[in-house]
């Protein structure tokens, strides 16, 4: 029997072997390749060390620039007969916005007559004076006082027509017309007065308010639990409900010292170009505040993101034939990006298109 034994120990070994090989064969045929088709349709994307970009989401309204602003004021009391503008129109430096009848006005044209009469008596009484001293009749002292009462007659009327000047009256007007033209070139943001309006001296009021409108504010309400992660000179980006796929690029140009008592939020204020007119006042608007902290973290596109019972996971990638899931601890996203604590290395490429499709296929295999 012994003569046997050598025999079938090879036997065992052959079919050890084989079986051995059929395992491995078999290991080999269930690993996932991607093939040629699905390699066209993923995306890779590296992972990387970035500062922590802090962004916060605040909502705001536009409001036109108060430094690029010019508040027209009534000069004197009485009724708009005619208001040449309404709202929105565009206007030109030294456009009449309205026409206003005023008594003030026409009492200071009866002033003024009345000091071109005296100036004309003054010049009569200085003629003569003048003629009487040359004969040697009025003395030198007369002679000075009749031209110092004509200078004192020019004085006063200069004075009346400086007041007509200022209260937008021209030439000889009895009626007391003046008009309120428009200091600057720009847009009617703001009107309060209409034809037939009567102006009292004690209103007080601006009646037309004129912007370029080619800077303006967004005024944003920021959380007390957010205000450290805002600050003068941060980058803004901004939206409105109007141009949703537009986004204007801006700064937090000031930021208020006290928090609003009703709402307990704290107000800031961002300049923003605009060029194209698109921004108006009273615009509702989204306002994206970005703050990079002078902290690094691993750094990846939010799109690449798969979460599965709780957990988060990314496919790495390094070649068609290897690729693994791997689970990734989540320090924070802002926006297209995510900060992570852990679960891959700068360098490592990962999908960031279908990666849903492998990571399936690499679970089940």
């Amino acid at each position: 029997m012994n003569k046997f034994l050598p025999g079938l120990m090879a036997i065992i070994v052959l079919g050890l072997s084989s079986c051995h090989e059929n395992k491995e064969v078999k290991q080999e045929s269930t690993k996932f390749m991607l093939s040629d088709t699905m390699a066209k349709m993923i995306a890779l994307d590296s992972v990387g060390i970035s500062y922590i970009d802090d962004a916060i989401t605040l909502s705001g309204e536009v409001s036109f620039n108060e430094n690029n602003v010019v508040k027209v004021y009534p000069r004197s009391s009485g009724q708009v007969t005619e208001s040449k503008v309404t709202l929105g129109d565009k206007v030109k430096a030294g456009q009449v916005l309205a026409i206003i009848r005023s008594a003030d006005v026409a009492g200071s044209y009866s002033d003024l007559t009345s000091a071109n009469a005296d100036i004309n008596i003054a010049k009569r009484q200085l003629d003569n004076t003048e003629s009487l001293y040359k004969n040697g009749i009025a003395s030198e002292k007369e002679l000075e006082e009749a031209k110092q009462n004509y200078e004192k007659a020019l004085a006063a009327k200069g004075k009346i027509q400086s007041v007509i000047n200022i209260n937008g009256g021209t030439g000889s007007n009895a009626g007391g017309i003046y008009t309120l033209t428009s200091p600057i070139d720009g847009y009617i943001v703001e009107k309060k007065v209409n034809t037939g309006n009567f102006i009292r001296n004690d209103m007080g009021d601006n009646l037309f308010t004129i912007s370029d409108l080619k800077n303006v504010w967004v005024n944003a309400n920021v959380f007390e639990v957010d205000i450290p992660k805002v600050k003068e000179g941060y980058s803004v980006v901004v939206n409105t409900l109007a141009y949703p796929d537009k986004k204007i690029k801006g700064t937090v140009d000031k930021m208020s010292e006290v928090l609003d008592p009703t709402n307990k939020t704290l107000r800031i204020r961002i300049k923003l170009a605009n060029p194209d007119l698109l921004l108006r006042p009273e615009m509702y608007a989204r306002v994206v505040v970005s703050n990079q902290e002078n902290i690094r973290a691993i750094t990846i596109p939010t799109k690449a993101l798969i979460s599965l019972n709780g957990k988060t996971f990314v496919v790495v990638y390094r070649s068609n034939s290897d690729m693994k899931i791997a689970e990734v601890d989540i320090l924070k996203s802002a926006g297209d990006q995510t900060y992570l604590i852990g679960g891959v290395n700068k360098g490592d490429k990962i999908i960031v298109k279908n990666q849903l499709l492998v990571f399936q296929q690499l679970l089940n295999q």
